[in-house]
Order: structure tokens, then C-alpha cells, then sequence
């Protein structure tokens, strides 16, 4: 029975894909991580001591999360037990978690690897707490995606996140060269090699994405269209075939770009496409547009980051911004995709090329935070509504004064509550048509400055006059001599 099963798995193992039987057998030959791996780095340490923390490994697709895990537990000498978080339950995790206190107890540790542990739920994670905890098992997880957000609190207290770098295009074409050279393992024994003028590592690494796995399926297609064209000769293939750009293209198919509609990369690029616009590249803008939309991005999300944008970082210098925004929005809806696309990049390319301005959004801030440090302030009464006899009598509305109707359109009335009458939101900036604005509030502010200190002193008592002696100006004294001295009287 042994035999059979041992047959099996070896069977197994030549048929796996290339980037699982290229999987690195000790941390120097891993690429791409060294530096939470070099010399005096604390994983390091842990792995040379045997005494490991629980990790939360974190990076993108391809950049040898489920190696790295698998290559602590061997140097480490713990016992590796890995689960799916896409097929495992909690009912899995109590048969794994008994198993590794067992084990314990015999002196065998236990290194947990969870794939995509950002996929299991919190009755899931709170399953994990009190054996990561008190040490029983070694958790290390692997996820794409920001511990901070699909990872509850209490299991991300007990782990440290260690951040995985892409993988560069230096380490991708080193892989490709591991993979081709190698007969054992890789694609060694098929006699393929690379064409020094045909471009194939540098459409491989484009293709990937920096993904290896992505890679190195890409290279296997790619050789097996090489193979099929090599003449054949007495003892089988001719060891002379070239590996091309040509067989890469064909063999990779359609590119189909890395996103998902809730994770990371969501909002990164729409992260990406804002700072595009504010930075006014109109190129960029139209890229992260069809980069979105290319892999399947709902294009009203787009549109709406379009509208946010023309508000926070454009606002009043432009005003027509935000209707071009709103434009494209009701575009989209109108005709759907592919043909909405135009309509959404005429509106980034607009956005990108208007004058900027952060006022509004700046007072949007300053509003909210007022609002929130003082809470409900009564509204001042002249200003509060008066729809009935009771509302009237307890004095709202009294003093009102309609502007149409005053010099100017302007009066001396406090508008904000009066904790906050020396606030102040907007503060226009000097770009694009905000430039006219600012010059008209200015006016407003002084004007209505003027007019509320005219008011003081018009409800200022009358000063009176000291005993004895008429006031400056009383019928009777002389015309700009006033105390100088009688009519008619020499002086």
C-alpha cells in the first residue's frame, strides 16, 4: 500500500506545475526577500534559534509567501501543517489545533500555515486566539491583502506583520534562467534556450505582473510551443530549439489585469487615479481609467471618484468641473460599457488639465471639526424659523433683515452661532476662476465688518454732555467757534 501511494506522489510531483517543482529548498536560494531575511534580521534570528513568532506574511500574488513559510518550518524544525482559508472550517482548525497539542507534548512543535488567512471569518480567527496565544502552535498566515483591515484585533495583536516585497524584474529573468537551466526540476532537459535577440524575458516579466507562479506557468506554455516546433531525430527532440517574445505572446493568451472589487488593489488604483488628477497628468488619469475598467471595475466607481475629485481638489477654481464629473456619471449609466469609457477619460483628462484648489474640501474640514468640537450651538434667533404665532412670540425670526431689500445686498447680521462669530471656513485660494472669489469675499468680509461696527455705534447710548457747559454744536453758538468766545464781543 506504501509502495502505491509513494508511486503516487512521486507521479504526482513530475506533473505539478513548474513553479511548484521550482520551489526554492532553502532561504538563500529564495529571491527577492532579503531584507527580512539578511544576516541579523529578527526572522532570521527566530529561525536560527527555533523559537518562532507567529507572522502574518504580507505581499502580492507570486512573491513566495507559501515558500517562505514552508522553509521556516523545515529550518526551524517545526512540524508544517497547512489549511486553506477558501475550504477550511472551524471544525478543521479544532482537529488541526488538538493534533499540534499532541504533538507538542511529544516535543514536536507545530508551525500552522493558513493560505489567504484573510478569508476566514472572526468565528474562524477567534478560533486561532488562545493556541497562538499561550504558544501551543506557531501561526503563519499568508494574505494579499492589509492586515489591518481583514484581520480582527485581537489575532493581530498576538502576531507580527512582516512585509514581502514584488519581486523585481531582476529576480523574475533569474528565475527564468533557474528554470530553463535546470534538468532535474525545470524545463533543463527539453534543450530549450533563450534566444539572445528574441525578447522572451522581458515579455515574460511584462506578462507577470511580478508574479512568479504567473511567470513561470507563462515560461512552461511557452516552452511546450518551442518543443512542438523542434525537429524530431532518432533518439527524439533535436536540442536546438529558441525561445522567442513570439512564443511567450502566444502562449500567455489574453492578458487579464490583477484587481478585485473590494481588496487592496481596488483602492490602490482608485487611490492612484485620484493622485493622477490632482498631480494634473491627464495620461496617467486616462491609464488608471482603462486599467480599472480593463479588469472589470464597475464604471460607475470610477465615475464617482471623478466627482469627488472635481469637488476636493478643484472646486471653486473651476466650477464647471463638477458638472463635467456629473456629466460623465449620468454618460456611463446612459450607455454602459465599452462605449462609456470615452466619456469617463474626457472627464479625467479635464479634471487633470483645471486649475487646482483644496478650499472647498479644506472647508469641509474646518466645518466638520467645528461642529464637532461644539456640538449643538443654538441657532441665533433672528435666523431661526417662524412658521406659527408660538414660534413668533418666543421671538424667532425678530430682526431678520432680508439683504434684497438692504444697500447693497449686505447687512451686519451674525449668520453663525455666536461661540463660533469668529470663524472662518472658506479661504479661497488665488487659482484659476477661485482667483475672482477671493477678491469678492474679501469685499464681503470687510464690507460686513464695517457694517456690523456701524451698528455697534448706532446702538451706543448718547454720551452727556458734562454739567455747566452746552455741547459742541448746540443752536446758538458760534459758526466753527464754538467756546471761543461771545458775537460781537472783542476777543
Amino acid at each position: 500500500m506504501n509502495l502505491f501511494a509513494d508511486a503516487g506522489r512521486r507521479r504526482a510531483g513530475e506533473r505539478a506545475p513548474l513553479a511548484e517543482r521550482l520551489r526554492p529548498d532553502s532561504l538563500a536560494a529564495l529571491l527577492g526577500q532579503d531584507e527580512i531575511l539578511a544576516d541579523g534580521a529578527l526572522l532570521r534570528a527566530e529561525i536560527a534559534s527555533g523559537r518562532l513568532s507567529s507572522l502574518l506574511l504580507w505581499g502580492p500574488p507570486g512573491c513566495g509567501k507559501t515558500t517562505l513559510a514552508r522553509l521556516i518550518a523545515r529550518e526551524s524544525r517545526h512540524e508544517l501543517v497547512a489549511l486553506s482559508a477558501v475550504s477550511s472550517g472551524v471544525a478543521d482548525l479544532r482537529r488541526v489545533l488538538s493534533a499540534a497539542e499532541e504533538r507538542l507534548a511529544a516535543g514536536r512543535p507545530t508551525l500552522l500555515f493558513v493560505d489567504e488567512i484573510h478569508r476566514f471569518h472572526k468565528g474562524q480567527q477567534d478560533a486561532l486566539l488562545h493556541q497562538v496565544e499561550d504558544g501551543r502552535v506557531v501561526l503563519v498566515g499568508a494574505t494579499t491583502e492589509n492586515p489591518s483591515f481583514h484581520v480582527n484585533a485581537a489575532l493581530l495583536s498576538r502576531c507580527r506583520v512582516v512585509r514581502l516585497a514584488a519581486l523585481e524584474s531582476s529576480h523574475l529573468g533569474e528565475l527564468v534562467r533557474r528554470a530553463l537551466a535546470d534538468p532535474q526540476h525545470g524545463l533543463g532537459a527539453l534543450g530549450v534556450e533563450l534566444d539572445p535577440d528574441g525578447g522572451a524575458i522581458e515579455a515574460l516579466v511584462s506578462a507577470s505582473g511580478g508574479d512568479a507562479r504567473r511567470l513561470l506557468n507563462h515560461l512552461e506554455q511557452a516552452v511546450r510551443l518551442v518543443e512542438a516546433s523542434m525537429p524530431a531525430g532518432e533518439s527524439g527532440r533535436v536540442a536546438s530549439g529558441l525561445l522567442r517574445a513570439e512564443h511567450v505572446e502566444r502562449a500567455r493568451g489574453a492578458l487579464v489585469a490583477r484587481h478585485d472589487k473590494a481588496g487592496d488593489a481596488h483602492y490602490d488604483l482608485l487611490s492612484a487615479l485620484h493622485k493622477a488628477l490632482r498631480g494634473s497628468d491627464p495620461d496617467a488619469a486616462a491609464y488608471y481609467v482603462q486599467r480599472m475598467l480593463v479588469a472589470g471595475e464597475d464604471p460607475t466607481v470610477v465615475a464617482r471618484r471623478l466627482v469627488r475629485m472635481a469637488s476636493e481638489d478643484i472646486g471653486l477654481a473651476d466650477p464647471a468641473a463638477l458638472g463635467v464629473a456629473l456629466s460623465a456619471l449620468e454618460a456611463v449609466r446612459f450607455l454602459g460599457l465599452p462605449e462609456g469609457d470615452a466619456a469617463l477619460v474626457q472627464a479625467a483628462v479635464y479634471l487633470a488639465l483645471a486649475p487646482k484648489s483644496d478650499a472647498i474640501y479644506r472647508a469641509c474640514r474646518k466645518a466638520r471639526e467645528a461642529v464637532e468640537r461644539t456640538g449643538s450651538l443654538p441657532v441665533p434667533l433672528d435666523l431661526r424659523n417662524a412658521p406659527d404665532a408660538l414660534a413668533q412670540a418666543a421671538g424667532h425670526g425678530r430682526g431678520y433683515v432680508n439683504p434684497h431689500g438692504a444697500l447693497g445686498k449686505l447687512t451686519p447680521q451674525l449668520h453663525l452661532p455666536e461661540a463660533l462669530a469668529r470663524e472662518t471656513f472658506y479661504e479661497p485660494t488665488r487659482a484659476g476662476a477661485e482667483a475672482a472669489l477671493a477678491e469678492r469675499l474679501a469685499e464681503l468680509r470687510s464690507r460686513r465688518a464695517a457694517a456690523r461696527r456701524e451698528a455697534r455705534e448706532a446702538a451706543r447710548p448718547p454720551r452727556r454732555a458734562s454739567p455747566g457747559r452746552r455741547p459742541t454744536g448746540e443752536p446758538g453758538d458760534a459758526p466753527g467757534a464754538a467756546g471761543a468766545g461771545r458775537a460781537g464781543t472783542p476777543g
